[in-house]
C-alpha cells in the first residue's frame, strides 16, 4: 500500500515535506499516477515466443522512456549526490547495451564499451538520446525477427543463444527501469508507470 506523504508524516509524529513536483502541480504525491495496462502497452500473452520476448522488451523500454518524458536536458542529467545514474545516462547506456549484444555478440560486428555512456557529455540531449534509443530498439527488433530461430548461437559463450540474449536484455532493461523510477522520484516526485 502506498501512503501519501501527509498520512505517513502524521503517523510518524513529524512533518515530511512534499516532493517539489507534487507541490507545483497542487496535488498530493502518488495520486493519479497509476496508468492502465492499455495506456502503458502492458504485454499480452503470445504463443510466438520471439514476439512475446520482444513485447516485454518493448514494454520495459517504454517504462524507461516514460521516466525521461517531460524533462529538460539539465534535469535529465541530475543524480542525487552522484550516487545513481542520471536518467540520460540510463537511456544512453541501454542504447549501447542493445548495440553490443545484437550487433556485436549476435551479428559479429566490432563493438566497444565506455564508462562515459553512463554520464554522457553535453553534446547528447534528451531528444537525441530518445531518438537513438528508439532507433536502436527498431534495429534490435528487426535483427531479432530476421534471425532463423531463438536458438541462433551467440558469440559470447557456449550455451548462449538469441533466447538467452533477449532474456538478458529484458533483465538489464528491467533493472535500469527500476533505477530510473528511483532517480525520477528523487528528482521531482513523479511516480508510476
Amino acid at each position: 500500500m502506498i501512503v501519501p506523504a501527509a498520512a505517513s508524516s502524521s503517523r510518524a509524529g513529524g512533518s515530511s515535506p512534499e516532493p517539489p513536483s507534487a507541490a507545483r502541480r497542487g496535488r498530493p504525491p502518488y495520486r493519479g499516477t497509476v496508468a492502465s495496462d492499455e495506456e502503458i502497452d502492458f504485454p499480452a500473452g503470445n504463443p510466438d515466443e520471439r514476439e512475446l520476448l520482444l513485447s516485454w522488451l518493448d514494454y520495459l523500454r517504454g517504462a524507461v522512456v516514460r521516466k525521461v518524458r517531460g524533462l529538460d536536458d539539465r534535469d535529465a542529467r541530475w543524480s542525487p549526490e552522484g550516487r545513481l545514474l542520471p536518467l540520460l545516462g540510463v537511456v544512453n547506456h541501454l542504447t549501447h547495451v542493445e548495440w553490443r549484444w545484437i550487433d556485436g555478440e549476435m551479428l559479429g560486428e566490432d563493438v566497444s564499451r565506455s564508462e562515459e555512456e553512463f554520464r554522457p557529455g553535453p553534446e547528447l540531449t534528451v531528444a537525441g538520446a530518445l531518438a537513438a534509443y528508439r532507433d536502436r530498439a527498431a534495429r534490435t527488433n528487426a535483427a531479432v525477427r530476421a534471425m532463423p530461430s531463438l536458438s541462433q548461437p551467440c558469440g559470447r559463450a557456449e550455451g548462449t543463444d538469441l533466447r538467452w540474449v533477449l532474456l538478458h536484455l529484458i533483465n538489464e532493461t528491467a533493472r535500469h527501469a527500476g533505477h530510473a523510477d528511483a532517480t525520477r522520484e528523487l528528482l521531482d516526485g513523479v511516480t508510476g508507470e
